[in-house]
């Protein structure tokens, strides 16, 4: 098995430097070129391992290598590679290291470029970080030296093509049912909520599940840096940002798309994630007849999410008033919904702080943890 192992390694890189050359052929030509490799090299091996070899080395051509198994796996959520001989993946909320490797960093990088240069991305000295979005909607995230010491670096987070609901919430146990009912009927009823959370605590997933209680008939335009929500209405826009390109130009904010959707004539506005001055405009929206918008912020707490809002609204540089920027969270934000990740790995709530502001006209409204 292992001089199998060894044999597929080199007809990839045989068919790497065929394609550097000019020879061969791309698309569905390639499995031709593999096999036409496979029948010169071994043509003594019987036809069931031929064919199994064939396919070996076009995943290794083609794909991610040693991480095809992984992404293939849907108990793993995330997929987090420290250089070519260390990778490790989250399963259920917990990290664990993997017995899988590269076989250099060249190899790494060449699957790192096999991610990214269908996307029309790239990463080189000059650009060594880079962000970008699979097809399937994973989100992938690259660094490579200068700026990583140990080889290059590849974090993979893995996306369901169909998000949770709040039930689904309700029977993995990340909620109970009381408070998945109430959830649903406060985005029902057009509360504009606020879910926060720290990294890896499922804000994105509770502002999906909450998202699947907004009625029909509102058209939604939903607001990411990498699009990763799945609503299941059928009136949705998807909005995308768009970094600069290596000149440096081109480059479209979050703050610059949440501007632009309110010219879309929306219902609700969903914003992945606020970071920055785009915070302020959100809460303008808010507080011009966007009612019952969603997004999310990350926090260590309800209270904490809060201070982080009046502080994200303080960067847009307008010069107001701190007590002016506070007030407008007090009436923008009706509820604020803490996610929070646990000693075991698990996702889900862990109490009911204070109440966090009024909204005129309103009870008092509360925030969840």
């Amino acid at each position: 098995m292992e001089a199998l192992e060894q044999l597929a390694e080199a007809l990839r890189r045989r068919l790497i430097a065929r394609a550097r050359d000019g020879e061969g052929a791309g698309g569905a030509s390639l499995v031709e070129d593999v096999r036409e490799l496979v029948d010169t090299e071994v043509p003594a091996l019987p036809e069931d391992e031929r064919a199994a070899l064939c396919a070996r080395v076009v995943r290794l051509a083609t794909g991610l290598g040693p991480l095809e198994p992984l992404l293939a796996d849907p108990a793993v959520d995330e997929v987090m590679v420290n250089g070519p001989g260390d990778v490790y993946v989250e399963r259920a909320g917990r990290i664990e290291r993997t017995g899988l490797s590269f076989g250099s960093e060249a190899d790494l990088m060449h699957s790192i470029e096999r991610v990214l240069a269908p996307l029309g991305r790239r990463v080189d000295e000059a650009s060594p970080l880079c962000d970008a979005r699979l097809p399937d909607g994973s989100r992938v995230n690259v660094v490579i030296a200068p700026l990583a010491l140990d080889g290059p670096c590849l974090t993979i987070r893995k996306f369901r093509t169909t998000g949770f609901s709040l039930d689904d919430l309700v029977g993995n146990g990340t909620l109970p049912r009381g408070l998945a009912d109430f959830l649903a009927g406060c985005a029902a009823a057009r509360a504009a909520v606020l879910v926060s959370g720290g990294t890896g605590s499922g804000k994105t997933t509770t502002l999906g599940a909450l998202s699947g209680a907004i009625p029909d008939g509102e058209r939604i335009v939903t607001i990411e840096d990498a699009a990763e929500l799945r609503l299941r209405q059928r009136h949705v826009v998807r909005l995308e940002s768009r970094p600069a390109n290596v000149e440096g130009r081109g480059e479209v904010t979050i703050r610059q798309l949440v501007r632009n959707a309110l010219r879309m004539r929306p219902d609700r506005i969903v914003v992945g994630e606020v970071r920055g001055a785009e915070a302020l405009d959100m809460l303008m929206a808010l507080n011009t007849g966007h009612e019952g918008s969603l997004t999310t912020v990350h926090a260590n707490s309800a209270e904490d999410a809060l201070r982080r809002i009046e502080t994200l609204a303080l960067m847009a540089g307008l010069g107001l008033p701190h007590a002016a920027v506070r007030e407008q969270v007090a009436t923008a934000l009706d509820l604020v919904v803490h996610q929070a990740r646990l000693a075991d790995g698990s996702r889900g709530w862990n109490r009911w702080p204070r109440s966090c502001g009024r909204r005129a006209g309103r009870a008092p409204v509360s925030s969840t943890g």
